[in-house]
């Protein structure tokens, strides 16, 4: 008799699932409500229903699966079902940024996110030609963009602060990697020798002026960097220092 082959079981929670982060803590069994923009993008957008699933990350325990429950003009009804996974350890890496343009910073912050950094300082220094950040705004940006990348945990936003300010109460333990377009140690040679928390320092649009260059220079913390031998742009920078660091120190290594 020819063998059987019986269907295979679908994959579950289907890779199509919307991915949300909502607030926590989430546990099994538990039953949430989500309205607003997000019971918009369930129901209007997805178009989910009853029955169907749903991925939820807390930033707290880690990443769920969910159940639609109910769908409603105004709200989804959800039952957690289980956990997938926990919330991940992410390297003990920030990205110390200089304000930017607002879409050249908001690139920054996706990027970021997507990268696996722990956290991001944005900076504001003599050069910036965008003097303040909307906290909220950046934090859509980044969440929205850790739910496309399947990130469990969200980095940390701090508080936008002057260059003088950010290295007065910079942390005794945690290397200051300063990329200097006037030259430094070579990128990944620096990485590679200095292990342990860190911290990438990237200049506005037009860089940093001569004060702010020697002062950074001598911080005890500081190790200038080169990025290569062109000017990049903040953005770029930014994103070629992290995804560099995170191949040579981070998380990339063991991918």
């Amino acid at each position: 008799m020819p063998a059987t082959h019986l269907p295979a079981t679908p994959a579950w929670p289907p890779r199509s699932a919307p991915r949300l982060f909502v607030a926590g803590p989430l546990a099994e069994g538990a039953s949430l409500s989500l309205d607003g923009g997000q019971a918009h993008y369930l129901g209007k957008v997805m178009r989910v229903a009853p029955g169907d699933a749903v991925v939820l990350c807390d930033d707290q325990t880690g990443e769920w699966v969910a159940r639609v429950a109910e769908t409603g003009k105004r709200d989804v009804m959800l039952t957690v079902e289980s956990r997938l996974r926990p919330r991940e350890d992410v390297p003990d890496f920030w990205l110390c940024a200089a304000l930017l343009k607002k879409p050249n910073f908001d690139l920054v912050l996706e990027k970021a996110t997507e990268l696996g950094v722990a956290a991001v300082h944005p900076v504001i220094t003599r050069r910036c030609v965008v003097d303040k950040l909307n906290p909220e705004r950046a934090r859509t940006i980044v969440t929205e963009a850790a739910e496309q990348c399947a990130r469990t945990a969200l980095p940390a936003l701090a508080e936008t602060v002057k260059l003088e300010a950010l290295l007065r109460d910079w942390p005794a333990n945690r290397t200051l990697f300063f990329a200097d377009e006037q030259g430094g140690e070579h990128a990944a040679a620096a990485f590679t020798l200095h292990n342990g928390a860190a911290a990438l320092l990237i200049g506005p649009e037009g860089g940093f002026d001569n004060i702010e260059r020697d002062l950074i220079r001598t911080h005890p913390q500081a190790v200038p960097i080169s990025l290569g031998p062109r000017i990049l742009r903040g953005e770029t920078a930014a994103i070629a220092g992290m995804a560099l660091w995170m191949g040579l120190a981070g998380d990339w290594r063991a991918a």
